[in-house]
């Protein structure tokens, strides 16, 4: 009864709260617009990347996929589930229907005390002692727990603690990748969403770092409603909750996933609705910008002026007091850990080109270095691979700094350090590919590991250059992203009641793109810009961390490496590679080829955990198997399969009759003998039907071939086992 309670109170709150969004959604819009069109008339940018950027980095490309127990709570039980994660980094799992999950905001865990550790924190009052049982227990040593402040929570486990690491680097890259905001692309509707999203909090006193502001903009909205919304049904619920500890906590999460999607889903709706009235505006607007861009910059400029008589001299006093003598520690705390990680990815890079070189000096033949290249193209998207750059940022810790400046967590630097750190990868490898690419055509293989190591200093010499360039632009956000909230906090109460008289000041028809509140963060951004400028500048001067003085630019190095970026993708198994394709034409029975080219197979970056000796689970956790059946065998799900320990010795279990009816829709009656085992190998033959598992390497479906057809002739000597076996197998 507690949750259309939740429910109508969620409804009342998301309308409030996305209200006064909508309203000044429409003013930054308008303030954006013009930004937008500025930039794009008077130009601006700092200095030129080196490096090429790849333009769609996972073409034809999947990160990962694998076999995991995944606990259900419906029925209280650990299931075998086949995962697949895409290119858009969504953790897709399949069983009886496909779901998937979108990682924003979501942390990934590896021990049941940390889950019970903000279960505590998050609960009404229901309170737990570290190292009590939960209310589900894991089916091995090795879990891995999605949890998230406001939505569903997802339960897997694995059964080796190799395994549990490459999961786990898995799962933080999904996260990482959600977590990476919006995109700037959309160079008016992000900075306008951005700003309005910020002004909100700050309107309601809250100022510093945001650790939600993640993921869609519906779900960045939804978190938004339920930052205020989350303690009143603390208040509102926990007098109801009854029962154990165990189904208290389980209700309570229920009801916030429940009240969450509800509000995702509203939020999504209202968005959408005022985006569509602002783009309705649009050309009338970019045109009356265009028209007077001259009138509105001049003024912008006057108003800006009378605000910096008033502002600067309190803003000037803060400054020498309160972060002049704190940009020095912060500056070192950011760039000690970030510059070790974009170190350890040059590391990681250099050592991929070495084991390049190696290889090539015992067959030095293009067909070696496309099978080589081949895997080292997505050398920034192998998440295990980039563990060990991303594992040196993590040590990145404000401690002693976080409470004085309101900064929440070091999380929102953390994930954007490691963010650049992958684009820095990848822009040097998609560079050394282009080189040596082009090197390949010109010269052929003679002399080819002379032209490795050539392609090699060259781009190391670039990716050095880049990264100093990244990681000062880096710190200088970084430090205003921890200065402004602080400064702003402290400046409003006393300036607010100042800023209206300065509306008066702005012509009527210029007003929607000049804002009073706009200008006075501006005038505040300016007078502390100046302190971080200086302070980047004296660590590149001091060439602290290998970093480069602004006055160094490789402005005449290489001017035609830009015409490489637009070339296509390199294909370098398909290019260089070795009978790929008559192995196709053989494993298809095509003898054209064609067949197999209409069926490219999308490219893995991480390979199938594959490991030797690995122990079995018991059976009662999963589906029924067998000790011999191979890894891809087992990684399909089970459809409409529920069995506990009394269901795998008892044949005329009820748990049987929903998955016999499922087989008997995909394949038609089960039968016996001859005339059953020629159904079952007709219908494993056509892998059409393992199309339901979408973007799934056809390698993984020929060796779930191979694994069910050998099993259906096993199974085929034992009759009275067939009609369950063949069931099993078939799905």
């Amino acid at each position: 009864f507690t949750a259309p309670l939740s429910l109508n109170k969620g409804d009342a709150r998301t309308g409030e709260v996305i209200g006064e969004f909508s309203r000044l959604y429409e003013q930054q819009y308008a303030v954006a617009l013009f930004n937008k069109v500025r930039f794009d008339i008077e130009g601006g940018g700092g200095p030129q990347p080196q490096l090429l950027h790849r333009k769609v980095p996972l073409e034809n490309r999947s990160i990962f996929s694998g076999a995991l127990f995944q606990f259900l709570e419906e029925n209280n039980k650990w299931r075998n589930h086949f995962i697949f994660v895409p290119d858009c980094y969504t953790i897709n799992y399949y069983d009886n229907k496909a779901g998937n999950i979108n990682c924003a905001g979501y942390k990934v865990l590896t021990s049941m005390d940390q889950y019970l550790e903000l279960l505590n924190n998050s609960l009404p009052g229901v309170k737990a002692k570290v190292g009590n049982a939960p209310f589900l227990k894991c089916a091995t040593q090795f879990p891995l727990i999605l949890w998230h402040p406001y939505a569903r929570h997802y339960y897997f486990c694995v059964v080796t603690e190799k395994e549990q690491q490459k999961w786990h680097a898995v799962f933080q890259d999904c996260v990482r990748h959600a977590n990476d905001g919006l995109s700037e692309e959309s160079q008016v509707q992000t900075p306008a969403f951005t700003d309005a999203v910020r002004l909100y909090r700050q309107a309601h006193g809250q100022y510093g770092t945001w650790e939600m502001m993640c993921g869609i903009p519906s779900q960045i909205l939804a978190n938004l409603v339920m930052e205020t919304l989350l303690p009143e049904l603390r208040d509102l619920i926990s007098p109801r909750l009854k029962g154990k500890m165990h189904d208290r906590q389980r209700n309570w999460m229920l009801v916030c996933d429940a009240v969450y999607g509800l509000v995702v889903r509203q939020a999504q709706a209202q968005y959408e609705a005022v985006v569509q009235s602002c783009e309705a505006q649009r050309p009338p607007l970019e045109a009356s910008i265009r028209t007077d861009m001259d009138q509105i910059i001049t003024s912008k400029e006057h108003v800006a002026n009378k605000i910096k008589a008033v502002v600067l001299p309190k803003a000037e006093k803060l400054l020498t007091v309160s972060i002049q003598p704190y940009i020095s520690s912060i500056l070192e705390a950011l760039m000690e850990p970030t510059s070790r990680g974009f170190s350890q990815v040059r590391d990681v890079f250099f050592r991929e080109l070495v084991d390049l070189s190696k290889n090539t000096l015992n067959d030095a033949t293009k067909e070696k270095v496309g099978e080589h290249m081949d895997k080292i193209s997505m050398l920034a998207f192998h998440p295990v691979k980039m563990q060990s750059c991303y594992e040196k940022v993590e040590d990145l810790s404000l401690d002693g700094l976080q409470q004085r400046f309101d900064v929440s967590s070091p999380s929102v630097f953390v994930q954007r350090a490691q963010i650049l750190m992958r684009e820095q990868m990848d822009d040097a490898v998609y560079t050394f590919e282009q080189i040596l690419h082009q090197s390949l055509e010109d010269q052929g293989p003679e002399g080819l590991c002379k032209n490795i190591q050539r392609c090699q200093d060259r781009v190391i010499k670039k990716f050095d250059y880049d990264s100093s360039t990244v990681r000062k632009r880096f710190f200088r956000e970084a430090l205003l992203q921890i200065f402004i909230p602080y400064m702003l906090k402290q400046l409003t109460p006393s300036l607010s009641p100042e800023l209206p008289r300065f509306q008066e000041l702005i012509f009527e028809d210029f007003s929607r793109f000049i804002l009073v509140e706009n200008i006075f963060e501006e005038v505040v951004l300016h007078s502390v810009m100046k302190d971080i400028m200086m302070a980047v500048k004296e660590a590149a001067v001091q060439r602290r961390h290998n970093l480069y003085r602004d006055s160094i630019v490789l402005t005449s190095s290489d001017p035609n490496l830009h015409l490489l970026g637009d070339n296509p993708a390199i294909d370098w198994a398909g290019e260089y590679g070795t009978g790929q394709e008559e192995v196709d034409r053989v494993e298809t029975g095509d003898s054209t080829g064609g067949a197999a080219q209409r069926r490219r197979r999308m490219k893995q970056v991480v390979s199938m955990i594959q490991l030797d000796g690995s122990p079995i689970l018991e059976s009662h956790l999963d589906i029924p198997m067998v000790d011999s059946i191979p890894e891809e065998g087992v990684d399909q799900p089970e459809e409409g399969v529920d069995q506990d320990t009394d269901a795998l010795s008892s044949p005329e279990s009820v748990h049987q009759e929903p998955a016999k009816r499922t087989a008997e829709q995909v394949t038609g009656p089960v039968g016996n003998g001859r005339e059953g085992l020629q159904e079952g190998r007709e219908s494993v033959r056509n892998l059409s039907w393992f199309r339901l598992y979408a973007g799934i390497d056809l390698d993984v479906c020929f060796f779930l071939k191979t694994g069910i057809l050998y099993y259906i002739n096993l199974i085929s000597q034992k009759h009275r086992q067939f009609n369950r076996w063949k069931m099993v197998c078939i799905q």
